[in-house]
């Protein structure tokens, strides 16, 4: 039982872009929580907290929508960047550089995220293993037509208009 959570445990952290999303978490707290902490070590205090408190807020939830939806990934990575970018100027150096740090790193790696290529089935026998090597040579004149003709897409039929037009 506990191997078969474990299993599934990796299995949901590889289907989506976990790492990026915990660091965009991570950096949306520590920039969050630092207009809480106590008046020697905050640099601006009053209405300058309150853009930090929003900005970890969005940057927390954009790692969870990489993680409950990773099709949105590119989004979030970029905002998450975005972001963090702009809590440098606008939240207390970006938490000290520490948020902005791991807000950029998490945005990027939400970005570069890509899932698993479904697995290629073998070829049959007898089948080229893909197109490429269904190259013809020079003395086999017979094999260039039929990969032409099966490269070539089909021809449109009477009913068929790419442009749009009735007859």
């Amino acid at each position: 039982m506990l191997l078969s959570r474990r299993r599934r445990w990796q299995r949901w952290r590889r289907s989506r872009p976990f790492w990026g999303g915990l660091l965009a978490i991570l950096a949306g707290a520590w920039i969050c929580v630092l207009p809480l902490a106590p008046l020697k070590i905050m640099l601006q205090q009053g209405v300058a907290g309150i853009p930090s408190v929003l900005m970890g807020i969005v940057m927390i939830v954009l790692g969870l929508t990489t993680w409950f939806s990773p099709a949105q990934r590119t989004l979030a990575g970029v905002l998450t960047t975005l972001i963090a970018t702009a809590a440098l100027v606008l939240s207390n150096l970006g938490g000290f550089l520490i948020g902005t740090l791991l807000g950029i790193l998490g945005g990027g790696l939400m970005f570069a995220w890509q899932p698993y290529a479904a697995p290629r089935a073998a070829p049959r026998a007898g089948e080229p293993e893909s197109a490429e090597k269904a190259v013809p040579g020079p003395g086999n004149a017979e094999s260039a037509v039929g990969a032409a003709a099966a490269a070539a897409p089909p021809p449109p039929t009477s009913h068929h208009d790419p442009q749009g037009a009735q007859p």
